[in-house]
């Protein structure tokens, strides 16, 4: 009798294991980094919440919040510690789960009145050291200020970069690099002695490229979001879903092999194609729209299902956003805080539960 229960449970085992097997490649999760504090929160929720999900890729925000050696100045005040990144570490190995971190490069190198690190401590970096950060920010506002840029001609600012993205990518023992490059307003401005009067969507490819070549010395993969390389303007999609100052045809200028993080927020709008078609490998990001979230999945199964065998593989699957920050989307998740009609905890669960339902994706 228990021959017979060993043995059917190891079929039982097998055929979850066919199962997970045949989902979309990519059953991704985004998120910023806890503190230490609730570290150890976090890691049980990777453990218990991503693994019983089949979740497969933790891509974590991490910017600034970790111990640097190679560039103390730029560490956050209060940051991880060596050990708590190896907690997330181990507990992904132990899940199979491809854990991948995030630096924010060319834009987001600041937030509303505040300087990020990179530029407070390097402000020859900057791309527009015209545009002062105001006392109180208000968005729109006259100069345009959203997010700071770091300039990507500037010939100094790749080796700084490129120690901190060597020291993260070694710490988490990562074989890919999310660098983030979203919502990039600021680009070969016409006051800057390097970058005035150049193409930005060769300028905007310039930096991806360099990226990628870097990454590849060590063969990781580079991961960025995808809406600077979709034409705002044809595709009435606006300036932060997608590009309205030209960046868009950077999409035939960079390396195919870049995976690109395809979010939208608003519609289930079903760009993966214009990705795959152009050679490039695509997730599409949701954040909380839970409805929306459901209709991004069965489209990525439908592209994966009538595509041809070449086009297949180039749509890879999901990834779910947090916005919110580590703790907060915690809170929300275990119920600690009370949940709107969309919220990120309970699209994730409505993606996880679409993404599973049926298992098999031919």
């Amino acid at each position: 009798m228990k021959k017979i229960i060993v043995v059917s449970a190891l079929i039982l085992g097998l055929c979850d294991f066919g199962k997970a097997q045949d989902l979309l490649p990519v059953r991704g999760f985004c998120i910023a980094a806890p503190d230490s504090r609730h570290l150890d929160n976090f890691v049980k929720f990777i453990d218990e919440e991503l693994s019983s999900r089949k979740v497969n890729v933790l891509v974590v925000r991490i910017d600034h919040n970790y111990p640097f050696e190679s560039h103390p100045e730029l560490r956050d005040k209060d940051c991880l510690t060596k050990t708590d990144v190896k907690k997330m570490v181990d507990v992904c190995k132990k899940n199979s789960i491809r854990l991948i971190p995030q630096i924010n490069l060319l834009g987001h190198q600041s937030w509303a009145g505040k300087l990020g690190n990179l530029l407070d401590a390097y402000p020859e970096f900057d791309e527009t050291p015209k545009v002062k950060m105001p006392e109180k920010y208000i968005w729109p506002n006259a100069e345009g200020l959203y997010c700071k840029s770091y300039c990507p001609l500037h010939p100094g600012v790749h080796k700084v970069v490129f120690e901190l993205v060597d020291e993260i990518c070694d710490a988490f023992e990562s074989d890919a690099y999310h660098a983030g490059m979203d919502e990039v307003f600021y680009i070969g401005d016409d006051k800057c002695p390097r970058c005035s009067g150049r193409d930005k969507a060769e300028l905007f490819s310039g930096e991806v490229n360099a990226i990628r070549n870097h990454l590849a010395l060590k063969n990781r993969q580079l991961w960025i979001w995808g809406d600077r390389l979709i034409d705002g303007k044809t595709t009435g999609m606006g300036m932060w879903e997608a590009s309205m100052n030209s960046t868009h045809r950077a999409i035939d200028l960079i390396a195919k092999d870049v995976m690109i993080c395809d979010w939208h927020y608003e519609r289930p709008d079903q760009t993966p194609v214009l990705f795959a078609m152009k050679g490039l490998s695509v997730v599409t990001c949701p954040w909380k729209n839970g409805e929306n979230a459901i209709v991004q999945a069965q489209d990525m199964k439908r592209f994966r299902k009538n595509a041809t065998p070449v086009l297949k593989d180039r749509y890879q699957g999901m990834m779910q956003t947090v916005w919110s920050g580590n703790s907060s989307f915690l809170d929300e998740f275990y119920g600690k805080k009370p949940v709107g009609v969309k919220s990120e905890s309970a699209c994730f669960k409505a993606l996880f539960k679409e993404m599973n339902n049926g298992a098999k994706v031919k």
